[in-house]
């Protein structure tokens, strides 16, 4: 379900038999209303159980420039009313298309159906973001900041892609991770339609 800007709508479905049932269906913040997502671009990013609220409110007005849709994929380790998170948000949280995923499976069942890639950020990955040809519709994963993603979420990526750092260095900040290769991919496959272009 698209969740729009004017208006962040969280939703989290949870599958039972053939049912959908909404567990979770409230605005993230005072004064979102719901619509249809102004995204310009189909490129989304995607947070493997979050640890810490100021870098997902920063990736969360990184997506809410560029026009990016951002999915959380629970369960995060801060609540999502975090007033570290609308701190780094500021007021470009209203600007995000966010959607909160209840668990791994439903991300997965909802990504499989849509045929989209996903790519991975790895410290294990072969290739180097710079090198990868990205899809105007990929989902760019990110794990979490403590512990990155189990076996299972890193097999299960159709892409995996590494920063390079200098030898000695364990990891790059998750919403630093994610403006450079968000930025790398729109790159490639641009940056929207109606992109403003800054003075």
């Amino acid at each position: 379900m698209p969740i729009s800007p004017g208006g962040i709508k969280a939703l989290c479905l949870l599958r039972e038999g053939n049912k959908r049932h909404s567990l979770w269906e409230k605005p993230l913040f005072p004064g979102h209303g719901m619509g249809y997502p102004h995204t310009m671009n189909t490129l989304r990013i995607a947070l493997y159980q979050p640890d810490i609220a100021g870098n997902t409110g920063t990736i969360l007005r990184l997506a809410a420039c560029l026009g990016l849709g951002v999915d959380i994929i629970e369960p995060a380790g801060f609540d999502i009313s975090d007033r570290n998170l609308k701190r780094a948000g500021m007021d470009y949280l209203a600007s995000v298309s966010l959607v909160r995923q209840v668990n791994w499976v439903q991300f997965e069942s909802w990504r499989l159906s849509s045929s989209r890639r996903l790519v991975l950020a790895s410290t294990k990955a072969a290739v180097r973001y710079t090198d990868l040809a990205y899809r105007p519709d990929d989902i760019l994963l990110f794990g979490r900041e403590s512990a990155g993603v189990p076996e299972h979420v890193h097999d299960g990526a159709d892409a995996r892609v590494l920063i390079p750092m200098i030898e000695g260095q364990r990891s790059i900040n998750v919403a630093m991770a994610a403006a450079m290769i968000a930025g790398e991919a729109l790159r490639q496959v641009g940056l929207g339609a109606h992109a403003a272009v800054s003075q």
